[in-house]
């Protein structure tokens, strides 16, 4: 009977549907009557030889290109979907596929090692029939510290993972699980057994941090002078215990741990994250070989023990299997504060446009949380392909062609030095030399997004997924806590989305043919908002204000009757936008928080990722990638807590800011003043209005130049250089406008 049930329902909301649809319909028209309005004005009006062609062209294209990009963001509200899953439904554990974790990490200095060993030690505990269950440790840093606290995490999981198992505990990351107060979901909570155990293994996890703080305090491990994260030979070693403490092991079953350090030489390139993907395939191929892959960050922990379960609810469903790719789990964050001043929840994404898109194909590749079938990673079928021409595409190893073509039996409990010399081979920094790798085979290099442009491919080739998000969080990371590292982590990403909308690969051209309409609408959103944002904010930020203070009117007057369409367009932005931020749970000041960073990001990281990505595409710069810092500081996170923007920043993103503001404030102080005394309000009130709302909305930062005094306030030489360069622009623009 209980086969015959399905181990998961997709539901349909038809309220959101037509809430959704009915908006984009309505919105569509009062868009189609602005361009009219532009269009007529412009090409019909009389006194239109009276008024500077080139402000009013500015800001008809700016709405033109912002109307683009909103029309083709409604293909996330077309049909939203969520899911329930079933794993009590799932088949016994001895039937269950086996599953290889991924789990990267960069640098021990921007990523504690203890943050990344709590990830570690999370995925080992999974609820999953442990022999099935393997853990890679990809450690691009190659740093003899990283090696060291995996050893550590193999004698603490001794401990740990019968705990776990014995009393059901939930929160399976030992930070978090002894940094909580209580867990009242444990079994036996309260117990004399439980309570003792429970101290037994807090004093054995704060042995396993004092033998990792102590060897990053020392700094080194043995003669390390010749290697750099840069510069190091590949490593490939099999965690097992060489202590006395037998009596612990022999009665503990533990998921196999494996640390990956491939080769790097400066005359080659490595691919950032893609390539240390690629790296793992190859390696677990020879020593688990499993089916499925769970992709981790080195700072997203499992939270809750069953997402294991809960993918396989999905990836057995005989309905939708042989087409499944991935099932894509939200990115949650632990240390979001209430306010969440720079959007470090990713909102929009995770609860709206997420489940938007499952309800078309299947949400985006979204770099950790997910299941992945590996044979989706093959490019194509292999079955029926001859030697020769699987070694063009996978490289030389025969043992690697046996594991892909299935004629490989699982070495994970008894891996042969033999092996061990093919994983270094297979992570050695020219394997993949005259190969597919990364062109059609495995995770693609040609973005430092490589979740994003891998998950398009696999869509344009058929492939689907799924988007799972439970009420408890399967997975929690670190959100940035600080504007610096939010902006730097945005350029990145942006930059990325903006080299595949650039590439062969633009979703808008690429896609039609391979997959539906509104995917590739989704697609093609993701990577061209960035630059289709940042343009048209920067134009409306500069050209309404230069024309106000010089009695150039852009927009109807008040008595006109288009002023009402403008109007609306406005009113509905703003509301549609709220409405989806009070639906998902959030608040009123959540709402004007993301609007708050939307245009701070919008003239700064997403104008320069960019433009980054446009002098990569012609060869004027080479690939870069920053890896996010874990690293807390102790002043910043105070100052996110309250609320408080932390300006400590580049100047690159400050200027522009502060500059921007200090413009806005002469429009709308000379506009006020025009308003009053020439009395032409009826003609100039929508541009005033945009001065007062861009000023309004940017608060913190005229807070942050003239009224705060601690060390995240706008330091004062950035004032006077940006005051210089709003007073040089007024100028010029005044200059232009004159002539």
């Amino acid at each position: 009977m209980e086969g015959s049930l399905p181990l998961h329902i997709c539901h349909v909301n038809p309220l959101s549907i037509f809430i959704n649809r009915s908006h984009t319909f309505i919105h569509s028209i009062a868009l189609a009557l602005l361009i009219y309005y532009r269009a007529s004005f412009l090409f019909q009006h009389p006194k239109i030889s009276a008024t500077p062609i080139l402000p009013w062209l500015l800001v008809f294209v700016a709405e033109l290109v912002l109307s683009f990009i909103w029309l083709i963001g409604q293909a996330y509200r077309w049909r939203p979907v969520s899911r329930t899953v079933f794993p009590e439904r799932l088949p016994e554990d001895d039937k269950l596929p086996a599953i290889d974790v991924f789990i990267f990490t960069v640098d021990p200095n921007k990523e504690p090692t203890l943050k990344v060993m709590n990830t570690v030690l999370s995925a080992m505990a999974l609820d999953y029939p442990q022999g099935k269950l393997h853990v890679y440790v990809s450690d691009d840093g190659g740093s003899p510290v990283t090696l060291h606290g995996l050893k550590e995490a193999w004698r603490f999981a001794k401990w740990w993972l019968p705990f776990c198992r014995r009393y059901r505990i939930k929160t399976r990351c030992p930070e978090a699980y002894f940094s909580a107060s209580n867990d009242d979901d444990d079994e036996g909570f309260g117990s004399s057994e439980f309570i003792t155990e429970r101290k037994k293994t807090q004093e054995r996890y704060e042995m396993f941090k004092k033998s990792i703080t102590e060897v990053k305090e020392r700094g080194r491990l043995g003669d390390n002078s010749r290697i750099t994260a840069q510069d190091h030979p590949s490593v490939i070693e099999v965690i097992q215990d060489n202590s006395n403490d037998k009596v612990q092991v022999d009665q503990v079953k533990i998921p196999l741990l494996v640390y990956v350090a491939r080769e790097k030489r400066p005359p080659h390139s490595h691919h950032f994250k893609a390539g240390a993907l690629n790296v793992l395939q190859r390696v677990s191929c020879m020593i688990s070989n499993s089916p499925y892959i769970l992709v981790l960050d080195c700072d997203m922990y499992c939270n809750d023990p069953t997402s294991a379960r809960r993918a396989m609810c999905f990836h057995l469903d005989s309905k939708i299997s042989p087409l499944l790719a991935f099932v894509q789990f939200p990115q949650r964050f632990h240390n979001i504060s209430k306010s969440d001043i720079y959007d470090s929840q990713l909102r929009m994404i995770f609860s709206v446009q997420w489940q938007g898109i499952d309800g078309l194909q299947g949400p985006i590749l979204s770099g950790t949380g997910f299941y992945i079938k590996r044979v989706s990673l093959c490019g194509r079928s292999i079955q029926d392909i001859d030697l020769e021409e699987l070694k063009q595409s996978f490289g030389s190893s025969n043992e690697l062609i046996k594991s892909l073509r299935g004629n490989y039996k699982s070495n994970a409990l008894n891996v042969q030095h033999r092996l061990l010399e093919e994983t270094r081979l297979l992570a050695s920094c020219t394997y993949e030399k005259d190969t597919k790798w990364g062109k059609e085979v495995g995770f693609l290099y040609d973005s430092v997004v490589e979740d994003y442009l891998t998950g398009f491919t696999l869509h344009c080739k058929g492939w689907t997924s799924v988007y799972c998000d439970p009420s408890r969080p399967q997975f929690l990371g670190s959100g940035t806590t600080n504007l610096n590292d939010y902006l730097i982590q945005g350029m990145r990403w942006c930059s990325g989305l903006a080299e595949v909308g650039f590439s062969k690969f633009c979703p808008l051209i690429y896609g039609p043919p391979r997959m539906s309409i509104f995917v590739s609408m989704c697609y093609g959103y993701c990577a061209f908002s960035p630059l289709l944002y940042s343009l048209p904010l920067w134009c409306f930020a500069t050209i309404p204000q230069l024309c106000l203070l010089n009695d150039i009117p852009l927009y109807p007057k008040v008595s006109n009757s288009y002023f009402v369409i403008f109007l609306f367009i406005f009113l509905s932005s703003i509301s549609k936008h709220l409405q989806e931020v009070l639906s998902t749970g959030g608040s009123f000041q959540i709402w004007r928080n993301e609007q708050r960073i939307w245009m701070m990001k919008s003239i700064t990281s997403r104008l320069y990722g960019s433009l980054d990505a446009i002098m990569k595409r012609i060869g004027m710069r080479e690939a870069s990638f920053l890896p996010t810092n874990k690293v807390e500081d102790v002043e910043q996170v105070k100052l996110y807590k309250m609320g408080k923007f932390d300006f400590q920043t580049s100047n690159m993103f400050l200027v522009p800011m502060v500059s921007l503001i200090i413009l806005n404030m002469v429009s709308f102080i000379g506009g006020l003043v025009r308003v009053i005394f020439v009395g032409n309000w009826d003609q100039m009130l929508v541009q005033v209005f945009i001065s007062f709302y861009i000023l309004v909305m940017n608060f913190p930062i005229i807070e942050a130049m003239i009224i705060r005094k601690d060390k995240g306030r706008v330091r004062p030489s950035v004032t006077i250089l940006s005051a210089m360069f709003s007073t040089i622009f007024l100028l010029l623009g005044c200059i232009i406008l004159c002539c």
